[in-house]
């Protein structure tokens, strides 16, 4: 049988050490320094022939990882491992899926065949639009998980008499699958957008969510924009108490403290290392790799 081993790039070594713990299989960093000018050197700390090496990186800030996370799968491969799976908890590039504009660069497409280096690749929930599954755009097998169930868990556990929203409609998706597992109630709200950083959020339909507590879910917060329309209409219809969940945090532009200044309790999974990592994914992506 072959042996298998986890590696923590720089933006996984948390999570690949908690994933290694859970699987029972040894954990190594990968070891990363700079050459003077900058430029990015890495190098294996154990010796990875012969073996199957799990990578572990998330993408966010998006740049320099995904590029560290390249060179490291084609240098295992280099030095013989057998293969090589990455781990991606949250996968940037995946926004840009068409040219909106002449010249543009389909992004996705191109960090897909990059990662497809890999033998396979698995990821949580990736925020697709146009693109319904990554297999669309890999080249190798990729496992895409789901945090649902344990979005609802926490939910369960910590909320009462709640009122699922999801803010647009592609995030309905999660609304209505975590409400039905909290026994709640969804509801999906019109988002009208006037650019990254202006949109406006209406409830659609007659719902009555005064004195309730609100529990917005969406897959990614980003500049928050969208999440602070949603709690501002929320407040603005009575809402008791109003509670964001999303899956990637990421909180780009001071997003989680302007959230929090509009009131709301945050919570969200460590897929990004971020101050309110509160729902641990490691044991879903455990169970991807047993």
């Amino acid at each position: 049988m072959v042996k298998r081993l986890v590696v923590g790039c720089s933006n996984g070594i948390d999570i690949g050490r908690a994933l290694a713990r859970r699987l029972g299989l040894p954990f190594s960093p990968l070891a990363i320094s700079r050459f003077p000018d900058r430029e990015l050197k890495l190098k294996f700390a154990v010796d990875v022939k012969a073996r199957h090496v799990i990578l572990v990186q998330t993408l966010h800030p998006p740049d320099e990882p995904l590029l560290e996370l390249v060179f490291a799968v084609r240098t295992a491969k280099e030095l013989g491992a057998s293969s090589v799976t990455v781990v991606v908890p949250y996968m940037a590039y995946l926004r840009q899926d068409k040219r909106f504009h002449p010249g543009e660069c389909k992004s996705n497409a191109i960090a897909a065949g990059l990662l497809s280096e890999a033998d396979r690749v698995i990821t949580i929930d990736p925020h697709l639009h146009r693109v319904k599954h990554l297999k669309e755009i890999f080249h190798k097998p990729v496992t895409t998980l789901s945090a649902n169930a344990l979005l609802a868990a926490f939910i369960r556990k910590h909320y009462h008499n709640e009122l699922i929203l999801g803010p647009d409609a592609e995030s309905y998706q999660w609304a209505e699958r975590i409400a039905e597992q909290v026994k709640a109630h969804a509801v999906v709200l019109k988002k009208k957008r006037f650019g990254s950083r202006k949109v406006s959020i209406k409830i659609k339909g007659d719902v009555d969510i005064r004195g309730r507590t609100v529990v917005i879910v969406d897959d990614i917060i980003s500049s928050g924009h969208t999440m602070m329309e949603t709690i501002k209409e929320a407040k603005r219809l009575g809402a008791k108490r109003v509670v964001c969940i999303a899956v990637h945090g990421i909180f780009a532009e001071d997003a989680l403290k302007k959230i929090r200044k509009l009131g709301a309790t945050v919570h969200a999974t460590n897929t990004i290392p971020n101050p309110v990592a509160d729902i641990d994914v490691a044991g879903l992506l455990a169970d991807a790799l047993r």
